[in-house]
C-alpha cells in the first residue's frame, strides 16, 4: 500500500487516545488472542489487585512488564489468554470500611452488625474499580477485565474450600494454641509471610531488670526489649552449659544516665562473657559457675498477683534451656509464656502458668497493676520502667534500635500473643517447597536462591485463620458433642450434611454460613462452624485454579492452564503472593505452580527515597499519560534499569525519553512517509532499486538488533534490548542513515538509488515498530498501520536477517573518521560548514565504497588515499625539561630558547653526530623528545578501531570558492530552520531575500544551490545592510526573510 502523508506536528496524547477508540471498535485485543488460538499456549496469571485503593505509578511498572511479555509471546505465535482478577477480601477492605464508618474495634463492628458491615465491604471493593480500569486501558495493558476472576464470588470461594479440604485430608490442617503475631487494632493474628511485609526500624526502650533470688541476697539480671511483657513474667531461662558470674558492687560508675542503678554491696548474677558489656559499676568477682547450678532456684515475682501460680511447681524459678545464648543481653532470658514463641514452648514443657495479663484489645487486664490496668501495653513501657525503678529492680535502661514487625495494613506494632488458631503444616512439606522452587526460573536468580529460598528453608506453619468478618469463611465445622472436626470441600457437601431445617447459605460469606448447622458423621450431633475467616493471601494463592472454578468448572480448563508459565510482581511478594501460590500448589497438587517469575524492584523517587503522601513525592501516572503519553512512560520504565533493581523514578526522565526516542522515531517516519507520499511510493509495487553500501549497512545493523532483542528478551534483559533499540533508532537510523540519505530522496526522478532508500527505510520502520510494540504499543501501531495497512499487534515477531560483520566493522570506522573530522575542525577553529579542498585517508582498510559519504560528512571536496603520513607531518624536537633542568640549571631559559629557534632536522643530525651544543651545553638524545606535528596548512588525527590504525588529514587552506560554499551552507541552514518554524511542507516553495555586508563573495552556483536546497522560486541577494532575521559568519552579518510563495 502507498504510504499516507503525515501531519507536521505530533500530538502524542491525541494519537494514543484516538488509537484506544480504534482498538476498542476493532476489538483488537480479543482478535489478537483469537488469531493465535492454534498456537502453543503461554499461560499468564494476573496477580489480583484490590480495587478499594487508587492505582499508583508502581502498578504501571508491574503492568508494563506483564503486558510486555504477553504481547511479545503473542507476536511469537503463542496463545496468551489474559484473565483479569480482583482481590476483594481481607483487612485492606475491612480497614477502609472501619475508617469510613468509625468502627475502630471488633466490638464496634459486631454492634453495628456483621451482615451490614460485610455489605459495606462488598460495595467498598469496587470503589476505585473505574479508576483501575481507566488506568489499565490508558496505559494499554491488555487484560480481560470484563470476565475477571473475583475472590468474593461463591465459585471462587468454593474452589478455596476444596483446596483446604485437600489439605485437611492429608493431615496438613490442624488447630493449635500458639503464640502468634497479633494486631489489637484489627483484632486478628497474622501468618509469618504477612508479618514479613511490615517490618520497620524503630528505637525503643530496653531494660536490664533485677530478679531477686529467694535463697540469697543476689539478683539475676535479665534483659528485655519489651518492658510491657514483664508483668507476665513467670520464669527465667539460662543456658545449662553457659558460664555465669556472681559479682559484688564496690563503687558507683563515674557517669550514669537514666533510671536504675545498684547499691554498694549489692550482688548480681549474669553470663560472664557479657559482664563488661552490661555492668557499669565497679565490681569484684565472687564466683563463677555453670548455668546448671542456677536451675530450680526460686525468685520473687516482679508483679505479685498479676499471674496466678495455680498448680505450677516451676513458676518463678530458673529453668534450663539449650537455646539460651550469649550473643546479646545477659545470658538470662525473661520468660513470659503468653508473649513469645520460645517462652510458650518452654512453659508448656516445664509446666509454667499459662495466663494472660493482656486482653485481645492489647490492654492490660484488671488485676495486673493499678497503674497498668486497662491501658494499651505499648503506651505503658515508661510506666513499667518507672515501677521497676521505684522498686529497686531496674539496673539499666537504654534505647535499642531494631527491626520490629508492624501490621502490614494499619502500621501499628504487633504483639506476640498466645491464642487459638488454625494452621497449615507447611513444615511437613518444606523439602517439596524447596524442590519446586529450584525448578522455577527466577529473574533475578538470586531472589529465588537467596531471599525466597531462605524464606522456604525457614518455613513456619501457616496460621491461616483470622478473627475477622469479611473473607472466605474457614470451612471447618466441629461437633458440639464429640468434638469431631469436618472440613467442607463444596457447597453440595455442605447442603448434603446440613441439619434438617437449618438454613443453607446461598451467599458463602459470614454471617450466613455461620447459621448452617451440620450433622456430625460420628455421633449425629450438631456441628457448628469455626468462627474464623481465612487469610486473604490464601484466596490469591488459589488463583491458579480458583479462577476457573476448579474442580467444578469447565472440564480441562484448569488442566490446560497449569502450571503457569509467567507471573510478575514486586519483590515484596516473595513474602506474599509468590509464596502462597507455591504453598497451595505444593500442598494441594504436589506440583510446581509457576515456571518463570519476574521479581520487580521497588519504585523510589528521583532521589532514591520511598514514595509517600506525607513526603509529597508520590507520582501520579496520569500526569505523564496526559503530557508525554503512555508510550514514553512505559519505555522510560523499561530502559531505566534492570527490572529487578530499585527504580529511581525521575519525571524528567520521561520527558527526555519522549524527546529523544519518540520524537526522533516520529521524525524518521515523517521523513519517509512525506517523501513516499510525494513520490507515490508503494512498497509492494515499486521496484526494489539497487541497494547502496549504506542500505546494506543499516539492514545489517537492523538484523543485529533483532537478533540481540530476541536473546535479551529471553534472558529477561528487557532494559538492555530497549536501550539497544533506542541506540539504533537515534544514532544509527536518524543521526546517520537518514542524514546521509536525505539527498537521495530529493531527486525528482524515481531512480534506483531513491527506490532502494525508500524500501530500506520502509523495512527499518516496520521492523522497529514490531520490536517496540510490546513495550510501547501506540506509536508503533500508528506507524505500522500507515505503512502496512494492518495493526502491529496482529503482526508476527520479526526474524533476524543476514548480518554482514565486515560492513558493520567498516561503517564503524567510517563513522569514527567522520567524528574525527569534526574534532579536527574544533581543534583548528574551523567552521563545520566551511568546506576543505581535500581530505586524505592514510593506511587502513579499503574505504572507497564510502568515499562519497565521507566527503559529504567531512565537508571536503574530494577524498584521496595516501600511504605516507610524512607528506603531511614532520618531526619536531621539543626539550625534555627534567633532563635539561638538572644539566643546565640557571641557564635553562637560554637552552630552551635555542631549541625553540633551531631547525629540528638539523638538530637531530647534530645529535646523531654528537656535536649539538646550545648555550655552551652539549645536548644529547636524553635531553630532547620527538613529536609529530602537521606541516603548514594541514591538520591530522589518528584513530584506532580494533586492530586498524587509520589517520585522517584535512587541507585547512581557504579559497574564495570554498568561502562561498561555506557561506551558502550557513545561509541554507538558517533558512531551513525558518521553513520549519513556518510549518512548511516539503513541497511548499518560498520567496527568499538575503542581505550581505562585508561577507565573502557568494558565487552564482552557490546562489543557485541555496535556491534549490530551500525550494525558493524567488531569490534576491543584496550587498548591503538588511532586515529580517540575522546571524554572523566570521564577523560578517547576514540578514534574510522567508515568505511562503
Amino acid at each position: 500500500m502507498a504510504s499516507p502523508k503525515t501531519t507536521n506536528e505530533l500530538d502524542t496524547v491525541a494519537l494514543e487516545t484516538g488509537l484506544l477508540a480504534t482498538w476498542q471498535q476493532e476489538k483488537l485485543f480479543e482478535t489478537s488472542v483469537e488469531n493465535r488460538a492454534e498456537g502453543e499456549p503461554f499461560i499468564f496469571l494476573e496477580g489480583p489487585p484490590t480495587a478499594n485503593g487508587k492505582p499508583g505509578i508502581h502498578h504501571v511498572v508491574a503492568r508494563t512488564y506483564k503486558d510486555l511479555v504477553c504481547r511479545w509471546k503473542t507476536m511469537q505465535g503463542n496463545f496468551v489468554e489474559r484473565k483479569g482478577g480482583w482481590d476483594t477480601h481481607g483487612l485492606p477492605v475491612e480497614i477502609e470500611v472501619q475508617k469510613r464508618l468509625d468502627l475502630m474495634s471488633n466490638e464496634a463492628i459486631e454492634a453495628f452488625g456483621m451482615e451490614e458491615f460485610n455489605k459495606e465491604c462488598r460495595e467498598s471493593v469496587w470503589t476505585y474499580e473505574a479508576a483501575w480500569r481507566d488506568m489499565t486501558e490508558r496505559m494499554a495493558y491488555w487484560c480481560d477485565l470484563d470476565n475477571p476472576y473475583v475472590t468474593l464470588h461463591n465459585t471462587y470461594i468454593e474452589s478455596c474450600w476444596w483446596a483446604l479440604k485437600k489439605m485437611f485430608e492429608k493431615g496438613l490442617l490442624y488447630r493449635g494454641y500458639k503464640v502468634l503475631p497479633y494486631c489489637p487494632q484489627t483484632g486478628t493474628s497474622y501468618s509469618s509471610h504477612e508479618v514479613a511485609l511490615g517490618y520497620k526500624e524503630v528505637e525503643e526502650p530496653s531494660v536490664y531488670v533485677k530478679f531477686k533470688l529467694e535463697d540469697t541476697d543476689a539478683s539475676i539480671l535479665a534483659w528485655t526489649t519489651t518492658p510491657w511483657t514483664l508483668p507476665g513474667n513467670v520464669g527465667l531461662a539460662v543456658g545449662p552449659d553457659v558460664e555465669y558470674v556472681r559479682v559484688r558492687v564496690t563503687a558507683n560508675p563515674e557517669n550514669w544516665e537514666g533510671h536504675g542503678g545498684a547499691e554498694i554491696g549489692e550482688e548480681l548474677i549474669l553470663a560472664k562473657e557479657l559482664f563488661k558489656e552490661v555492668i557499669r559499676h565497679h565490681c569484684e568477682e565472687i564466683e563463677t559457675f555453670p548455668g546448671s547450678e542456677l536451675i530450680g532456684r526460686a525468685y520473687t515475682p516482679l508483679f505479685p498477683g498479676a499471674v496466678d501460680r495455680g498448680d505450677s511447681k516451676t513458676a518463678w524459678t530458673v529453668i534450663g534451656a539449650d537455646w539460651v545464648t550469649t550473643t546479646d543481653g545477659t545470658g538470662v532470658v525473661h520468660t513470659a509464656v503468653m508473649y513469645g514463641e520460645d517462652d510458650y514452648n518452654l512453659g508448656m514443657e516445664v509446666g509454667l502458668p499459662a495466663q494472660h495479663t493482656v486482653g485481645i484489645d492489647g490492654a492490660f487486664l484488671e488485676g495486673t497493676h493499678l497503674e497498668l490496668d486497662g491501658r494499651y501495653v505499648k503506651d505503658c513501657d515508661s510506666t513499667v520502667i518507672e515501677l521497676m525503678h521505684n522498686a529497686g529492680l531496674l539496673y539499666r535502661e537504654k534505647m535499642y534500635l531494631h527491626d520490629y514487625p508492624h501490621c502490614w495494613r494499619t502500621g501499628h506494632p504487633l504483639l506476640y500473643y498466645a491464642m487459638d488458631s488454625w494452621f497449615v503444616k507447611m513444615t511437613a512439606v518444606k523439602e517439596m517447597l524447596l524442590e519446586f522452587n529450584s525448578q522455577v526460573e527466577w529473574a533475578p536468580d538470586w531472589v529465588g536462591e537467596g531471599r525466597f529460598g531462605e524464606w522456604l528453608r525457614n518455613v513456619k506453619d501457616w496460621a491461616i485463620s483470622r478473627e475477622r468478618y469479611w473473607g472466605t469463611p474457614l470451612p471447618v465445622w466441629i461437633c458440639n458433642d464429640c468434638n469431631h472436626q469436618h472440613c467442607i470441600g463444596s457447597t453440595e457437601e455442605m447442603a448434603s450434611m446440613a441439619k434438617e431445617g437449618s438454613p443453607v447459605a446461598e451467599d458463602l460469606h459470614r454471617p450466613y454460613v455461620d447459621d448452617t448447622i451440620l450433622v456430625c458423621t460420628e455421633c449425629n450431633g450438631d456441628m457448628k462452624r469455626e468462627p474464623f475467616v481465612m487469610d486473604c493471601w490464601f484466596d490469591s494463592g488459589c488463583a491458579s485454579f480458583a479462577q476457573w472454578h476448579h474442580p467444578f468448572g469447565a472440564e480441562g480448563k484448569f488442566e490446560n492452564n497449569f502450571p503457569i508459565d509467567y507471573i510478575c510482581e514486586g519483590v515484596d511478594q516473595t513474602r506474599g503472593w509468590f509464596y502462597t501460590l507455591l504453598a497451595v500448589s505444593t500442598t494441594v497438587f504436589e506440583s510446581i505452580c509457576y515456571k518463570r517469575c519476574l521479581s520487580l524492584g521497588l519504585i523510589l523517587d528521583a532521589e532514591g527515597k520511598k514514595m509517600s503522601k506525607s513526603k509529597g513525592n508520590i507520582v501520579d501516572p496520569w500526569d505523564h499519560f496526559n503530557r508525554e503519553g503512555a508510550d514514553a512512560t512505559r519505555w522510560y520504565m523499561v530502559t531505566a534499569g534492570a527490572p529487578w533493581n530499585p527504580m529511581k523514578f525521575d519525571p524528567n526522565g520521561v520527558r527526555e525519553t519522549y524527546g529523544k526516542m519518540f520524537l526522533t522515531l516520529w521524525n524518521i517516519y515523517r521523513f519517509h512517509s512525506d517523501y513516499a507520499a510525494l513520490d507515490g511510493f508503494d512498497p509492494e509495487a515499486s521496484p526494489q532499486g539497487k541497494k547502496t553500501p549504506l542500505d546494506a549497512w543499516v539492514l545489517s545493523r537492523l538484523a543485529e538488533v533483532v537478533k540481540g532483542t530476541d536473546k535479551q528478551f529471553e534472558e529477561w534483559d528487557f532494559h538492555k534490548a530497549c536501550r539497544d533499540i533506542e541506540e539504533f533508532v537515534v544514532n544509527d537510523v536518524s543521526n546517520w542513515y537518514v542524514r546521509r540519505s536525505r539527498r537521495r530522496l530529493w531527486d525528482e526522478a524515481d531512480g534506483d538509488d531513491k527506490l532502494a532508500c525508500q524500501h530500506t527505510l520502509h523495512t527499518v520502520l516496520v521492523t522497529i515498530s514490531r520490536l517496540m510494540a510490546p513495550v510501547s504499543p501506540f506509536m508503533p501501531d500508528t506507524i505500522h498501520r500507515n505503512l502496512m495497512g494492518t495493526s502491529v499487534h496482529l503482526a508476527d515477531w520479526p526474524e533476524s536477517g543476514d548480518i554482514d560483520s565486515e560492513i558493520l566493522e567498516t561503517m564503524t570506522l567510517v563513522r569514527e573518521l567522520a567524528e574525527t573530522g569534526r574534532r579536527i575542525r574544533v581543534d583548528a577553529d574551523r567552521r563545520q560548514r566551511l568546506p576543505c579542498a581535500e581530505g586524505w585517508i592514510v593506511s587502513g582498510p579499503d574505504l572507497s565504497p564510502f568515499h562519497e559519504i565521507l566527503a559529504e560528512e567531512l565537508n571536503v571536496e574530494i577524498i584521496s588515499l595516501e600511504t605516507d603520513l610524512d607528506r603531511f607531518q614532520k618531526i619536531e624536537v621539543v626539550p625534555n625539561r627534567r633532563s635539561l633542568g638538572a644539566k643546565c640549571r640557571q641557564d635553562l631559559p637560554a637552552v630552551l630558547q635555542g631549541i625553540a629557534d633551531g631547525d629540528s632536522e638539523a638538530m637531530l643530525a647534530s645529535i646523531e653526530a654528537g656535536n649539538l651544543v646550545i648555550a655552551g651545553y652539549e645536548i644529547g638524545s636524553d635531553d630532547i623528545e620527538l613529536r609529530r606535528v602537521e606541516r603548514q596548512g594541514y591538520a591530522a588525527q589518528t584513530v584506532q578501531i580494533a586492530e586498524s590504525s587509520v589517520s585522517l588529514v584535512l587541507d585547512m587552506s581557504d579559497t574564495p570558492e570554498l568561502l562561498s560554499k561555506g557561506l551558502a551552507r550557513d545561509i541554507t541552514r538558517r533558512i531551513q530552520a525558518s521553513r520549519k518554524d513556518l510549518n512548511l511542507a516539503i513541497e511548499d516553495t518560498i520567496s527568499l531575500e538575503v542581505w550581505m555586508k562585508d561577507a565573502p563573495e557568494l558565487f552564482a552556483p552557490d546562489r543557485d544551490w541555496i535556491a534549490n536546497e530551500t525550494r525558493a522560486n524567488s531569490v534576491q541577494f543584496h550587498l548591503s545592510d538588511g532586515s529580517g532575521e540575522s546571524f554572523e559568519v566570521d564577523g560578517a552579518t547576514i540578514w534574510y526573510t522567508v515568505t511562503r510563495s
